[in-house]
């Protein structure tokens, strides 16, 4: 799998925003992606050193669209990436 195939976006929210502060960042990856594809694509993009790489598939989540119809969210997986000290992603992140 190609590395730019493996991270697909990074997840901002106000979780995310307070484990930056621990050097650990969180992105949406391709479902068929293994840790060491998430640690190799996160130091060939950034540029940065990997501590540790966990993984983890988030449930679908359902929701009603008008009185009887259910559509259910597809299956993802994301990774929390905690970099080595001193590390930074500056791209992405900086200013948010």
């Amino acid at each position: 799998m190609n590395i730019y195939q493996v991270l697909k976006r990074p997840i901002l929210t106000e979780k995310s925003d307070i484990q930056r502060d621990n050097r650990q960042y969180v992105f949406e990856i391709d479902r068929g992606a293994n840790k060491l594809q998430v640690k190799e694509a996160v130091e060939k993009i950034f540029d940065v050193r990997v501590e540790s790489v966990n993984t983890m598939v988030m449930k679908p989540k359902r929701r009603r669209l008008g009185r009887r119809t259910i559509v259910t969210q597809p299956t993802w997986k994301r990774a929390v990436v905690t970099l080595a000290p001193g590390e930074r992603i500056q791209e992405f992140f900086e200013g948010v």
